[in-house]
């Protein structure tokens, strides 16, 4: 039997699944965690719930892609390697070279690593581990899948900056938006879920979690999303500030005696959203357990939702009205008190949520009340079923 492996690299983790076909079903799945660290945490999981954890000191990258191949076949879930016929990659940054998957040819991969300046702390490691994966499977075809692809078609109206021309022209400074392989997934289950064409439908998708994005779908396609050039723009976020003033920037630079404009950056990423407002958390689930005596944990919970509901207002203007709202990621999936809150402020739309249908977590299902005009949707993410049919897609494999 044919199997496909999926392959998510960040920056300190490796996270994994492989899938059997043609039914797509998980045979393993896992993650190593803390590389080039002290206890270094490595994770397998099977099928059947039966879990295989090993802890060790400083995993490189490479030790890490040979770790999962060897694991699998300790544990007989491989016989041979060559049962992997493809490994989809995801890739954060694509620009607008790559407007849909590629298979991995040396000209994609001399591109993937030239675009690391739009995603510094991702594009070098993921075309690593593209490489690592093409020496350890040399007979896998091997494809990228990136974030930026479902983006690069949006309206020009909707990606352009309000600077000079020539920065997008030389510099290719644009919006180029991030979680596309989340969005397009939820995006096209809900219609599934529905019953209805995809290509008939106007739907907003928000992937709510650490990093949040909401990407908005008129007829098939993506017409505008929240993140920009790069994944701090758009909504308040666990850590990242989302939307601000620049002219900010060099305001508390100068207060805060910062001379180098990347320190500024860390900032706005590591140290804001939920968690700088609240000065407590990045976490929804730990904000909520205080609110009603921790001003400063509501305040970021209601910034939080303010947001949110700024742009979907936003996007049913653009799409002139709104079929299907889902809700995706960590807090999407699991946070009953946000999608109850985002929902009481959207009733004006049609836009409603049932009490007792939103009383779920992490399950695919339909929440808004009976006869509602505007369906509203909990599904799950699945971004490493998104690569593997891009495998199978492109790669021309069963």
């Amino acid at each position: 039997m044919s199997k496909v492996l999926a392959i998510n690299a960040g920056s300190s983790t490796l996270k994994w699944k492989l899938f059997n076909l043609p039914e797509e079903t998980v045979v393993a799945e896992g993650m190593v965690d803390r590389l080039n660290l002290p206890a270094s945490v490595f994770k397998l999981k099977l099928a059947n719930g039966e879990k295989h954890d090993e802890t060790r000191d400083n995993i490189t990258n490479r030790q890490a892609a040979a770790m999962v191949l060897t694991r699998l076949k300790s544990l007989h879930i491989l016989e041979h390697l060559h049962e992997i016929v493809g490994v989809g990659h995801r890739v954060v940054a694509g620009g607008e070279d790559f407007k849909d998957s590629a298979v991995i040819t040396p000209d994609v991969l001399k591109k993937i690593q030239a675009l690391s300046s739009y995603a510094p702390l991702h594009n070098p490691v993921q075309a690593y581990y593209i490489k690592t994966f093409q020496t350890l499977l040399p007979d896998a075809v091997q494809v990228a899948v990136f974030d930026t692809s479902l983006y690069t078609d949006m309206p020009q109206v909707n990606y352009m900056y309000s600077i000079p021309y020539e920065y997008y022209e030389k510099f290719g400074a644009r919006k180029y938006g991030a979680h596309g392989t989340s969005h397009r997934y939820v995006a096209h289950r809900a219609a599934e879920i529905l019953g209805k064409p995809f290509e008939s439908l106007k739907i907003i998708t928000l992937h709510l979690g650490s990093g949040s994005s909401i990407t908005a779908f008129d007829h098939g396609h993506a017409i505008d999303t929240s993140m920009g050039f790069t994944p701090l723009a758009g909504v308040t976020m666990g850590t990242r500030s989302g939307d601000i003033d620049a002219s900010l920037v060099a305001y508390l630079m100068k207060k805060l005696k910062i001379t180098d404009v990347q320190d500024m950056i860390d900032i706005l990423n590591q140290k804001s959203g939920l968690l700088g407002i609240s000065e407590l958390s990045p976490d929804q689930r730990d904000l909520e357990k205080v609110e009603s005596t921790n001003p400063k944990a509501k305040l970021a919970l209601d910034i939080f939702v303010n947001r949110v509901i700024s742009y979907i207002g936003s996007y049913v203007a653009k799409l002139n009205g709104i079929d299907a709202l889902i809700f995706t990621a960590g807090s999407g999936e699991n946070g009953i008190e946000m999608r109850q809150k985002v929902a009481d402020q959207l009733a004006y739309f049609g836009i409603t949520v049932d009490p007792e249908k939103n009383n779920v977590r992490g399950k695919e299902t339909r929440i808004n009340q009976d006869n509602a005009p505007v369906d509203v949707l909990v599904v799950p993410t699945n971004e490493e079923l998104m690569i593997v049919r891009d495998v199978e897609r492109l790669g021309n494999v069963k």
